[in-house]
């Protein structure tokens, strides 16, 4: 029955989620406005957004061990493509959604080819060294192209009616709601297949998956390249959100927020990404209004200069959780859950990637079925 539960959970959060709107409910001291207001809406339109961003990042970071620094470069490559699209070319959303999801495929493939060639330390600074040039190049507005450090506003003449306008922002509210929907169903397809398997498996021990006969590069590059493209369309729904494109999203910054989202709602958990980008994005909207408010201005200067920097107080909470809650808000749970159940701790929970011991075993029914191997990659189970 527990097991029913657990897997009818995330349609029942779909379901409430998606009725959402029609709530005239007032929060307060969470929203501003009822839950059906606009800017309230607009809010947890963003939190759905970034959720499955912060997904999208976990399927790299969580599920297959790779820290890439670089995850902001195809965000910010779905954003402002799809704009170029739509405001320079003329382009109508379908042209400009399909444009970017070619460029979000073979972005990553290139990066991607160079980048998987090391690992460890060495492939995290390829990724940011890449990243960095791709920021650069926004910034120095080639061809007046991507308005450098003003950004890019959107032409919405060629976006259709149904997002244009503040009367429509629950539409947009839903359209965040089915992106994250999306990379939910892809992420658990993917981790629950063979490649998910050996995925898991290079998290643990890249070596070991080697001397199964199974050839890593391959399988890394491909999670790399559906990480990218899930993240670049998550940069049209930004795009539509905000109605223009921003440097900002080239930033290693946003990739390091991207890191604290995953670290927050625990590594290599689906609900506990979705969580943390949820959470974060929130906190970090919230946190804003708190540091311009007089209540915070009054403060004595030692507490004041602090509490009205966002940045400050997110990154004391992320210092916390790597000390005091190692596996993040999902771990937390997972052992709370063990407790209750009296199970020993590191059994798997819902939700959650089986420990190292279970991910070799099923790699090596992985290997004797000779998924990707030979000519050099995953074709069963992607």
């Amino acid at each position: 029955m527990s097991r029913k539960l657990t897997r009818l959970a995330p349609l029942v959060v779909l379901v409430v989620l998606a009725v959402l709107p029609f709530s005239t409910l007032q929060v307060p001291g969470l929203f501003d406005g009822v839950l059906n207001s606009p800017g309230t809406l607009q809010l947890l339109a963003l939190c759905l957004l970034f959720g499955g961003v912060a997904l999208s990042y976990d399927l790299l970071f969580g599920f297959t061990g790779l820290l890439s620094f670089g995850h902001a470069l195809y965000f910010a490559a779905g954003t402002y493509v799809a704009n170029l699209a739509l405001t320079q070319l003329g382009w109508g959303l379908g042209a400009a959604l399909a444009l970017t999801t070619a460029v979000g495929v073979v972005l990553p493939l290139l990066v991607g080819g160079v980048a998987l060639r090391v690992s460890g330390i060495a492939f995290s600074m390829v990724t940011l060294a890449i990243a960095q040039v791709g920021s650069i190049v926004v910034l120095r507005d080639p061809g007046g192209l991507t308005g450098g450090e003003e950004g890019l506003a959107l032409d919405r003449s060629n976006v259709p009616d149904a997002f244009v306008g503040v009367l429509n922002t629950v539409n947009l509210y839903w359209l965040a709601l089915a992106y994250l929907a999306l990379v939910y169903v892809v992420v658990a397809w993917v981790t629950g297949s063979r490649a998910g398997r050996v995925w898991q498996a290079i998290r643990e021990n890249e070596r070991r998956v080697e001397v199964l006969g199974l050839r890593p590069y391959p399988f890394k590059l491909v999670v790399f390249a559906l990480a990218g493209l899930l993240a670049a369309l998550g940069g049209v729904v930004h795009l539509l959100l905000l109605g223009g494109s921003t440097p900002r999203t080239t930033t290693a910054d946003f990739t390091l927020g991207l890191l604290v989202m995953v670290v927050l709602g625990g590594a290599g958990s689906r609900w506990g990404a979705v969580l943390g980008g949820v959470l974060y994005t929130y906190l970090d909207s919230r946190l804003t209004d708190l540091a311009s408010s007089a209540a915070v201005q009054d403060l004595p200067a030692w507490l004041r200069v602090p509490l009205s920097e966002p940045l400050f107080l997110l990154g004391s909470l992320f210092v916390l959780v790597v000390f005091f809650v190692p596996g993040g808000i999902a771990g937390l749970v997972a052992r709370l859950r063990e407790r209750r159940a009296g199970r020993r701790p590191g059994a798997p929970a819902g939700g959650a990637t089986p420990p190292p011991g279970r991910v070799v075993e099923q790699l090596r029914e992985t290997a004797s079925r000779g998924v990707g191997v030979g000519a050099g990659g995953p074709r069963d189970g992607v």
